[in-house]
């Protein structure tokens, strides 16, 4: 199996990096999902604080690597793309259960992915430049800088929309076309 595991900041590119894998044919995981399905099955309105305190709730009980535990058993595909690993930890799940597996960090910088969030306006994006860099601070607290110093490559996304959607077409055949 083919486990390609995205990690970036909100913003940065991964759900534009999801359509390009789905366009390449391979099968995706978004990890938010499976924490919104969460603060959902609770009742909680999906929001920025109720995604956060579900979320740093199960890292709590169940340790830092609970979210990449849960998306194991769903993924069962040959080639797939897993988006928005948090940290450090769930790097370590996901090698543990899949010896093929390329991380792929994205960057963006802060001003850019700010403007990114205000115009795609999703619940759990929060509502000001604040509840931004509180964002920011917790997905920084879970481990996520530690995750990107895992990467085994890295996409700049500060150009053009078409700039990276060519530059993540490039990477993710490239990282395909490594299948031993």
């Amino acid at each position: 199996m083919k486990l390609i595991v995205s990690v970036g900041m909100p913003g940065s590119g991964k759900d534009e990096l999801l359509e390009i894998a789905g366009r390449l044919g391979l099968a995706t995981l978004k990890m938010g999902d499976l924490v919104r399905d969460e603060t959902r099955r609770r009742g909680f309105p999906i929001n920025n604080a109720n995604i956060a305190r579900v979320a740093n709730e199960e890292r709590e009980k169940h340790g830092p690597g609970v979210w990449a535990q849960r998306a194991v058993p769903k993924l069962i595909e040959t080639k797939m793309l897993v988006d928005g690993c948090r940290s450090d930890a769930e790097v370590t799940v996901f090698r543990h259960h899949f010896g093929d597996l390329f991380v792929l960090g994205i960057y963006s910088a802060p001003e850019t992915r700010y403007e990114r969030l205000i115009r795609r306006a999703r619940g759990d994006d929060g509502q000001n430049l604040q509840e931004f860099y509180d964002r920011d601070r917790r997905e920084l607290k879970w481990g996520i800088g530690n995750a990107f110093t895992l990467a085994d490559g890295m996409l700049t996304n500060e150009g053009t929309l078409e700039e990276f959607r060519t530059a993540g077409r490039t990477m993710l055949e490239r990282i395909l076309s490594r299948e031993s």
